[in-house]
């Protein structure tokens, strides 16, 4: 049988990775499919762990290789993008494939693999919320946090495109409804 991809977006803050992470050490066959980026890595991240780390210059050579099964410039000279090779890889070693990809990257994912494709957005419960979760972080600066709110605001305009929306407004209910979800997809012919 061939796997299944499911698809998270949701804006910056709103709790993705955490229950990206969450589902991950679920009994689901899941592995996660890491994007490529020409962002620097923040904190302790890692290439080939939480991202490929590309130059804006590697990033624009692969793309004009036809590398990618998606890709977007989310800010200037900022790619994000879904190596081929990356879904392949997983998709061929018989297990499921779940991302953690910015809106549009989504809906071009969904579009392509159609109903082998689950997708889900997590909402924030308020544009506040999501400021308090960004500075609470720590990790970016105050114009940074404002570009992401910025950013946030269009994203929650595609929210609609998705299979599932889910609020986050608290953490184990948003993860056990994205469990029930995830589960029900998955036991479907």
């Amino acid at each position: 049988m061939a796997g299944k991809l499911i698809i998270f977006s949701a804006p910056s803050g709103s709790g993705k990775s955490t229950i990206i992470n969450y589902l991950l050490q679920q009994d689901l066959h899941l592995r996660f499919s890491i994007s490529a980026t020409s962002r620097a890595p923040r904190g302790t991240e890692k290439n080939g762990v939480e991202y490929y780390f590309l130059t804006p210059d590697e990033f624009r050579t692969r793309i004009a290789a036809g590398d990618f099964l998606e890709y977007e410039e989310v800010y200037a000279d900022t790619f994000y993008g879904t190596l081929k090779s990356e879904v392949e890889r997983i998709l061929n070693s018989g297990d499921n494939v779940i991302f953690d990809v910015d809106v549009v990257g989504g809906c071009n994912i969904k579009k392509h693999y159609g109903t082998q494709a689950l997708s889900l957005f997590i909402q924030p419960p308020s544009i506040d919320e999501l400021r308090k979760r960004l500075n609470d972080r720590g990790t970016d600066a105050p114009e940074v946090i404002e570009q992401r709110i910025a950013k946030a605001q269009y994203e929650l305009s595609f929210a609609g495109k998705f299979d599932r929306v889910i609020i986050n407004d608290d953490l184990a209910t948003a993860q056990a409804e994205a469990l029930d979800i995830i589960k029900n997809f998955l036991n479907q012919e």
